[in-house]
């Protein structure tokens, strides 16, 4: 079976496809807290340093991140799984890029991204499936670029099944993995770890909030 037609990517973009208009509604400026935004600008300084190639923002949704980072004077696109998300993107964001992929199987040519985003993606991606995604951040990644990975966490691994998400029927898997273990696959994968940040749940979340900076050597 190609990556294309895996179950869980299919699983993935059905859901969000059902759920994407809601979704959009509900989050609609995408990153309320401060530290999470702080570390975007943190993110943009790092890309923009490093040279002028542009970044993708992997699992982009309705396009909030993309559109935060491009005012931050980061030549930003994004990518997503679901065709309606990536439709409401465009609609909200005329002025930017956005299609349809998946971040195991970019397509994109070797060493030609200036930085990669994954904000709350990398959960929908199985354990079996997470080596794959990293191995295509460093085949894209230009030397020197930073990538920022952010996922709801905790003190162990753990998987939840969702069957019903705002009304609309979805099948949809989220992993909870520790900073540890997806530190430890980042460098399997020939990227560098710079910074982890642990942030405590706000408002109405339930799990801790972690945040991975790294760079490809």
């Amino acid at each position: 079976m190609s990556d294309s037609t895996a179950d869980f990517l299919q699983t993935t973009r059905t859901s969000y496809d059902a759920i994407a208009k809601e979704y959009a509604r509900r989050f609609p400026h995408g990153l309320p807290h401060p530290l999470d935004r702080g570390l975007i600008t943190v993110f943009a300084e790092l890309a923009t340093a490093n040279g002028t190639a542009p970044v993708a923002d992997l699992g982009s949704g309705p396009g909030f991140v993309t559109a935060l980072l491009q005012e931050r004077g980061v030549p930003a696109f994004g990518v997503d799984v679901s065709p309606a998300m990536v439709s409401l993107a465009r609609e909200a964001h005329p002025q930017l890029r956005f299609h349809v992929g998946s971040m195991t199987s970019l397509d994109l040519p070797d060493a030609t991204l200036g930085g990669i985003v994954a904000l709350y993606s990398t959960i929908h991606v199985p354990d079996d499936r997470l080596p794959a995604a990293f191995a295509e951040f460093h085949r894209t990644l230009v030397p020197g670029a930073p990538v920022l990975l952010a996922f709801q966490s905790g003190t162990e691994a753990g998987r939840l099944h969702l069957t019903e998400r705002f009304g609309h029927e979805i099948a949809l898997d989220y992993y909870w993995r520790t900073p540890d273990q997806v530190t430890a696959l980042l460098t399997e994968a020939g990227l560098e770890p710079v910074a982890t940040v642990r942030r405590e749940p706000a408002a109405e979340e339930k799990r801790p909030r972690a945040f991975l900076l790294a760079r490809k050597p």
